[in-house]
């Protein structure tokens, strides 16, 4: 029985390195753990595959159907937490979608299919930050953190704010 190049399975395939035999899983995993160190330094990167995931799914779904999942929420949530470092409160906890430390973090999602690129914040919430995260087209998502006392127009309950608005560093 011979064994060609096509026969060869190469995740499996290890080779003994300082006492140890090493397989190159595990390299990849490794060098996916230093990615994931420098690009979410603080962040819970335990959310990591369930972000990848679910925005996969979610562009997928919509290239195969020209349709939405209801899930932007969920993504913009789960990438609070491994971006960010938020921990997220129970679902349907009111006044706020999780903590950043001592202070209650409000997240809204601005979703692919939207026209404008704002969200709309009921401000009888109890958060002092705010961050916005932004799912394009592309399916790039990315986010902006703003304390509540720099909110832009802070009249009324509800209030439109703009992408635009908000700072691009934080």
């Amino acid at each position: 029985m011979g064994y060609g190049m096509d026969s060869i399975n190469w995740d499996d395939r290890a080779f003994y390195d300082d006492g140890e035999w090493v397989t190159w899983s595990e390299i990849d995993e490794h060098l996916r753990q230093q990615e994931w160190d420098a690009k979410y330094p603080n962040g819970d990167r335990s959310m990591i595959p369930y972000f990848d995931d679910l925005i996969c799914l979610a562009e997928k779904y919509h290239l195969e159907t020209s349709r939405h999942l209801n899930l932007y929420g969920d993504i913009g949530e789960l990438f609070g937490a491994m971006t960010y470092g938020i921990k997220l409160n129970k679902n349907y906890a009111q006044g706020a979608d999780g903590r950043l430390g001592n202070d209650h973090v409000e997240i809204k999602t601005i979703t692919p299919f939207k026209r404008k690129d704002e969200v709309i914040i009921d401000l009888s919430g109890n958060f002092s930050k705010l961050l916005v995260v932004k799912i394009n087209e592309e399916f790039e998502v990315s986010g902006r953190m703003i304390d509540r006392k720099d909110i832009p127009g802070r009249k009324g309950r509800y209030l439109r704010v703009k992408w635009s608005d908000l700072p691009t560093a934080s």
